[in-house]
């Protein structure tokens, strides 16, 4: 195992590898919006004595987080043409995140969530998307040269809960697909959004066999396999990991994660730090993995050095966790990096 190889000078090697950035683009896909969150932790939304906002919505922190540690990544998506949407769109653009793919709709807003943690830990969300903007996205509004350019094509499940966006998402899948993309599937499941649990389970399902590399929480795969122990392996092998599935990661927060292959499987442990917020950790974790896969993609066949790469995007989600919020608190590579030394050396 190489639990006591020092991951740093190999990951900071095959980061740097000597392809173009269209070789390496990370084309990110689905909904970007304005999360509201109170100025004081630990109250409901209606005990919140005022909000604060902050750009949101997971494929769109990935694709910041992938820029930040010095990749090369897209957002494919629709905002609203108001002052929100346009707001989102110079945030992924400070954030040297291309826009090409990015569409405005004049006939609905910019989606809204308001999210707050309670006082006993559980997050709880009001979204206002009657339609929002990210949900009207057309097939003919793709840039698909631009997402026959990405090496990895990542996406999530909440495009898939209403059309057009939802046939606008498995148009792209495909198109990527036979461009020779990787498929990168994180479900973040918002059970709030769906009609009802059912639909969610068989919403996120559907397009599971097409995914080469999926990301789940502990909590995700009880949901999805109705009550089973996320802790069993052969739970997660026997209705989780498919045919054609390169790699399955199941995150377990700030215990670490596993991972699943056709040849190994094994767990690495998370990167100690102080939690303020772990908005955005799920999120940085795939960044720091996908942007690991682009710079080489055989990381996947062989177990050490996947096992280096996960614990760098372990660091990354123990790192975003230090600060309030999803996108201000991504970290760099180098940051990344020198955690990595300082546990290390512990």
């Amino acid at each position: 195992m190489a639990d006591n190889h020092n991951p740093t000078s190999d990951l900071s090697a095959s980061m740097d590898g000597g392809s173009g950035a269209y070789d390496r683009l990370v084309v990110c896909f689905g909904e970007m919006l304005i999360d509201f969150v109170p100025t004081v932790g630990g109250v409901s939304l209606a005990e919140a004595p005022a909000f604060k906002k902050a750009p949101g919505g997971a494929p769109a922190n990935v694709a910041v987080g992938i820029s930040r540690l010095g990749g090369s990544s897209a957002f494919v998506g629709k905002l609203g043409d108001d002052e929100f949407g346009y707001m989102l769109a110079n945030i992924l653009k400070e954030n040297n995140v291309d826009t090409s793919g990015v569409r405005y709709d004049s006939t609905a807003r910019t989606a809204l969530a308001f999210v707050t943690l309670r006082a006993d830990g559980e997050r709880e969300f009001l979204f206002f998307r009657h339609p929002s903007a990210d949900m009207l996205l057309c097939e003919s509004e793709l840039d698909k040269n631009l997402i026959k350019q990405g090496s990895i094509f990542h996406y999530g499940s909440i495009s898939l809960i209403a059309e057009p966006c939802r046939s606008t998402q498995l148009a792209a899948m495909n198109l990527a697909k036979e461009s020779g993309s990787i498929l990168s599937y994180d479900p973040n499941l918002r059970l709030p959004l769906w009609p009802s649990e059912e639909a969610a389970r068989e919403g996120i399902m559907s397009i599971w066999d097409q995914a080469d590399i999926i990301k789940v929480s502990d909590d995700e795969i009880t949901f999805l396999t109705g009550g089973d122990d996320h802790n069993d392996d052969n739970v997660v092998l026997e209705k989780l990991f498919h045919p054609n599935l390169k790699l399955l990661i199941v995150t377990e927060g700030s215990k670490g994660c596993r991972y699943y292959t056709k040849e190994f499987k094994g767990r690495v442990p998370g990167v100690k730090t102080k939690a303020v917020d772990t908005t955005g950790a799920g999120d940085s974790f795939v960044s720091g993995i996908l942007n690991c896969l682009a710079a080489d993609q055989n990381l996947i066949k062989d177990e050490n050095r996947l096992r280096e790469a996960l614990l760098f995007a372990n660091a990354c989600g123990a790192l975003t966790v230090t600060e309030r919020g999803a996108i201000p608190a991504l970290p760099t590579k180098e940051a990344a990096l020198k955690l990595l030394h300082t546990v290390a050396a512990l």
